[in-house]
């Protein structure tokens, strides 16, 4: 018969319940500034619902009414230097931690609404209306607000998906050793998604400050926290990952501060995440101003117990009891913070009509559409360019691989803010193709191979790159994984610059590399250059040589946006002239590079193509003008380089190697034909893969991708096409 005995669990999991003696013993300008904070908090959220309702708010109105405890009473424990971020109900810890910011000193019931307060007030609800003075200039809305000087990193409207950021901006305390620390607000409904248990699992492994800030409103819009899950404990998740874990009545504003109190502690000291579940209950529906009844999924006298249980009415008759206050204070308090909501909504309305409007001024000028996508590259301005024909240091024949390697580690060396992160990169002697070769010898605490968890360590990578301190490198071991990531790479660090209006710069660099022709089949081999070319705010590059390689990451450790690096596994091991004692020049990004020169016909190609496209062009002898785009991004492609040829040539081919479903060249072949069709004798031309990813079977991979037989007859058919058959 087997033996079995009891396992205990390595954390902490407890319930924490304030008593009569807490709230006589509790600091009385603490719970002063809690009362204002909730009220506050609840006269702005009243007056969201009712401009709603006016319809003078376009889009969601996503209401924390009956939430405020649990967001003001983790707030008020943090300093300003720490950081929140939350999901797309997040007015309340918006403005919890940025009540906090403004006013430090604490807030008194007895006052009038300070001007900087005011100002707060007005701006979050103008960037709640869409408006040119909101924090994000009306781009963000009800779900998206940062203001980085207050320490909000920025909220999410993708459930759950700013969990992986928020672990970003742990790291950078963790490394800059400040003692801060990283609050990630989210609800029941994310709890389940895989980024959120994915960074539980990274913050536990690798000890950062962060707390997982579990608000259980138990409703994820109108399935109810039973429905999906066995253990509707949610604070149950850090006992999985060894993470210490409180959980509260978020009605009950103290207790709530009395757990992120002893939270913080643990954080603060290093031991790493912590978790907190507060029970809450929103008052109203998951978007408008109709109660959760109304659409019958939930009763009345549920929600009559909840409100029974508001957390303005418990902390306000805690400080009558204690005579902190009296019912005409609490009174004056409520209509002082509806006024100053009058007064902000007032500031931004048009009440000359018989309806009120929004004042017209105030709107964003559509000229500002696509401001901000990125950066302007002004960053850039004092690098110092040197193409490969001007270089005056030495260059000697080494593998494309081994420049990959040493130009990072000489960045890495002179640099300190820059952090390279991926699975195995810090093992195998540099991960899986040397890439990362000697950095986690030479850089242990900035070398970090992370668990097989894309979507939370790109996330990660994105909170660093936007917290500003550090500079991450990332690396995808195959692009195929990007889909496994999609959220956090396209969701999130590609939109986050425009996002939340432009001021929030995205130092991120994504490395991956295209397989093609190493077997590895159909989820291993794609060529991302397609997907990503379609997702604004990446800038993309795609480096043929060693020398290129060096010059664009350099520049591409430099740009304030995220940048694709894309690398070929065909040509790692291949030999090349490649500098050796000048690592520190740059390639502009933005700039193509002319392969071979030739006035027949236009050939655009990248990466692994270029060599075989010269190759073939001088078997064949068609004078072709072979062209390296190297950036591939809509913002990066060098018009000039390109319409120059084709001006000469009249004749367009673009080539690449990977399949049609994913192809770089339809957006390529578009933008070429839009504005360069009067100069064309034919339509553009094109060699690319097969429609299917590439197969196992070595017969079926070499048909599923582009080679030198299919450039040959892609470069006969477009001279003979135009009139001009080759022997």
């Amino acid at each position: 018969m087997p033996r079995s005995r009891k396992l205990t669990v390595q954390a902490p999991w407890r319930e924490l319940a304030t008593t009569e003696r807490d709230w006589q013993r509790a600091d009385a300008s603490l719970l002063a500034t809690t009362l204002v904070s909730l009220h506050l908090i609840r006269a702005f959220e009243e007056k969201v619902l009712e401009l709603a309702g006016q319809g003078l708010v376009h889009g969601p109105a996503h209401s924390s009414i009956g939430q405020e405890g649990g967001a003001v009473g983790s707030a008020l424990a943090l300093r300003s230097s720490d950081q929140i971020n939350g999901s797309h109900r997040a007015h309340h810890q918006f403005l919890a931690k940025s009540l906090h910011f403004v006013a430090p000193q604490g807030l008194d019931p007895a006052q009038p609404v300070s001007e900087s307060t005011q100002a707060l007030l007005q701006r979050t609800l103008a960037e709640i209306m869409g408006l040119s003075q909101g924090f994000c200039r009306g781009r963000g809305g009800s779900m998206h607000l940062r203001w980085a000087d207050a320490g909000v990193l920025g909220t999410n409207a993708i459930v759950g998906g700013g969990v992986p950021m928020a672990a970003g901006a742990a790291w950078a305390h963790r490394r800059a050793g400040t003692g801060d620390v990283a609050v990630t607000y989210f609800g029941d409904g994310a709890v389940n998604i895989g980024s959120v248990l994915e960074t539980m699992n990274l913050a536990a492994a690798w000890k950062l400050p962060l707390c997982f800030f579990i608000e259980n409103n138990r409703y994820a819009v109108s399935t109810e926290v039973g429905e999906v899950t066995a253990e509707a404990r949610l604070s149950s998740r850090g006992q999985a990952f060894g993470i210490p874990a409180w959980k509260v009545d978020g009605m009950d504003p103290l207790a709530v501060h009395l757990a992120t109190q002893e939270a913080l502690a643990i954080m603060r000291d290093g031991g790493g995440p912590t978790l907190i579940e507060a029970d809450v209950y929103r008052f109203f529906h998951q978007n408008g101003p109709l109660p959760g009844s109304a659409f019958g999924y939930r009763t009345k006298e549920e929600e009559a117990e909840w409100r029974g249980r508001d957390p303005l009415d418990r902390v306000a008759n805690q400080m009558i009891e204690r005579r902190l206050i009296d019912e005409a204070g609490v009174a004056g308090l409520r209509e002082r913070a509806r006024s100053a909501m009058e007064r902000a909504a007032a500031e931004l309305l048009d009440t000359r009509g018989k309806k009120p409007a929004v004042r017209a001024d105030l709107w964003p000028s559509p000229d500002f559409r696509d401001a901000h996508v990125r950066g302007d590259l002004s960053e850039l301005a004092s690098a110092r360019y040197v193409e490969q024909e001007a270089y005056g240091g030495t260059l000697e024949s080494r593998k494309f691989v081994d420049s990959v390697a040493e130009v990072m580690h000489r960045r890495m060396e002179s640099d300190e803010r820059i952090v390279v992160m991926g699975e195995d990169v810090h093992r195998l002697k540099g991960g899986t193709n040397g890439a990362t070769r000697g950095l986690a010898q030479a850089f242990p605490e900035r070398c970090l191979g992370t668990p097989i968890s894309e979507n939370a360590f790109a996330g990660l990578g994105g909170g660093i790159a936007m917290d500003g301190r550090y500079r991450p490198v990332v690396e995808f071991m195959y692009p195929d994984f990007m889909w496994v990531a999609a959220d956090q790479v396209f969701n999130q660090i590609a939109k986050a610059r425009h996002m939340f209006g432009g001021d929030s710069a995205m130092p991120l660099v994504l490395r991956t590399k295209v397989a093609m022709g190493t077997g590895y089949g159909s989820q291993h081999s794609m060529d991302p250059a397609g997907i990503f070319a379609t997702s604004p705010g990446w800038r993309i590059v795609a480096p043929s040589t060693p020398y290129d390689y060096v010059g664009l990451m350099n520049s591409a450790l430099q740009c304030e946006d995220p940048v694709l690096v894309i690398e070929h596994t065909d040509l790692y091991n291949a030999k090349f002239p490649s500098p050796v004692d000048d690592l520190d020049y740059c390639i502009p990004l933005g700039k193509a590079k002319v392969a071979r020169p030739g006035r027949d016909v236009t050939v655009l190609t990248y990466l692994s193509m270029v060599a075989p496209c010269v190759e073939a062009a001088e078997r064949l002898g068609v004078d072709a003008e072979v062209i390296d785009l190297r950036s591939l991004d809509r913002a990066g492609l060098d018009w000039e380089t390109i319409g120059d040829s084709i001006r000469r040539t009249n004749n367009v081919l673009v080539v690449e190697q990977g399949s049609l479903g994913t192809a770089y060249g339809v957006l390529l072949g578009d933008e070429v034909q839009r504005r360069f069709l009067d100069w064309l004798d034919q339509p553009v031309q094109r060699v690319h893969g097969g429609e299917a990813s590439p197969s196992i079977s070595q017969v079926l991979e070499r048909a599923a991708c582009a080679g030198p037989e299919e450039i040959e007859a892609g470069m006969r058919q477009v001279m003979t096409a135009q009139g001009r058959p080759l022997d």
